[in-house]
């Protein structure tokens, strides 16, 4: 399947694996790029030779394209950005930040730039600054969010930009990625249901917690904050939310939640870990290989397309 998107990433389908802190490691990152996406690693906070070591592990098990996601908020990002050219890295997603400072480097080294947008205002700033494309995500997506949801914020986002759009937040399977195309996006990013793959590392108790959920087990923390998070309720949340309930610091709430995920993720400990995911975890059924992932929704949302919804 082939759209702006597929030849601006040099991937066979339009589709991109979500920068998920503590998820988006190598193996899943080559995995997704060997079956036809775009696969990333996520650097999130992580030391720049982490991420540098995570991108040559990728280069052994895949040939493929694949990215590495950027928050630069992260004090280290200025050393990642430098890595990602000095390693050859192609595709960079960007969020929680404005990548100016980095554009023309990157634009030098033949890098493709894709920022994560909750907004039109922003995705219009990012097209300025020299974008590529930008991904809208919607408020069901997992983890940080803004408050547009994507049937919302893609079509509007369409309108306002020239560059390609890839939606995100609430795709999971062919309707979701269907729906994202005749909303005028290009291509689709998915975390939750790649967080579920079978070379996903993350610890069983994670897969299985996402798999038992049903629609309404997400919420969100830290709107009183500025911070909004979702994921999965849990005894965490439970206590965050009355830590906020009752006008606790930021500090305090930082406090409970420090190294959290990865308690979550590698430990399993998904009682007093941040389970993040998106509200589409209620439609994931099973563990599955990416390439079994990825073709289940392109095929799927191909067929509905197809139809033209007659």
């Amino acid at each position: 399947m082939k759209t702006r998107l597929t030849e601006l990433i040099g991937t066979e389908y339009p589709v991109i694996q979500g920068g998920m802190a503590w998820v988006a490691e190598y193996h899943l990152a080559a995995a997704v790029a060997n079956a036809g996406g775009l696969g990333l690693i996520g650097a999130a906070s992580a030391p720049p030779e982490v991420v540098r070591e995570q991108i040559r592990e990728a280069k052994k098990l895949t040939d493929k394209p694949f990215g590495v996601n950027i928050m630069l908020m992260n004090p280290n990002s200025d050393e990642v950005a430098k890595i990602v050219i000095e390693e050859g890295v192609k595709v960079v997603t960007t969020g929680a930040g404005n990548p100016g400072r980095f554009m023309d480097a990157w634009k030098e080294a033949g890098v493709k730039v894709i920022p994560v947008v909750a907004s039109v205002a922003m995705a219009k700033m990012m097209e300025r600054a020299g974008a590529d494309a930008v991904v809208a995500e919607g408020t069901e997506a997992g983890g940080h969010i803004g408050e547009s949801t994507t049937m919302t914020l893609v079509p509007q986002v369409v309108d306002a930009v020239s560059i390609p759009v890839i939606a995100a937040g609430g795709i999971a399977d062919g309707r979701g990625f269907a729906a994202a195309f005749m909303l005028g996006a290009e291509g689709v990013q998915m975390g939750t249901r790649f967080v579920i793959a079978k070379e996903s590392i993350v610890h069983e108790n994670y897969k299985q917690k996402l798999i038992k959920a049903k629609d309404i087990d997400s919420e969100v923390t830290g709107r009183k904050n500025g911070h909004p998070v979702r994921q999965i309720r849990n005894q965490l949340t439970r206590e965050y939310l009355k830590l906020e309930e009752n006008g606790a610091s930021l500090e305090e709430m930082e406090k409970l939640t420090l190294g959290s995920l990865r308690k979550a993720v590698i430990d399993g400990d998904v009682k007093n870990g941040t389970v993040m995911a998106g509200q589409i975890a209620g439609l994931l059924k099973k563990e599955e290989t990416c390439r079994e992932i990825i073709e289940d929704v392109v095929n799927g949302g191909m067929r509905l397309l197809e139809k033209g919804w007659k």
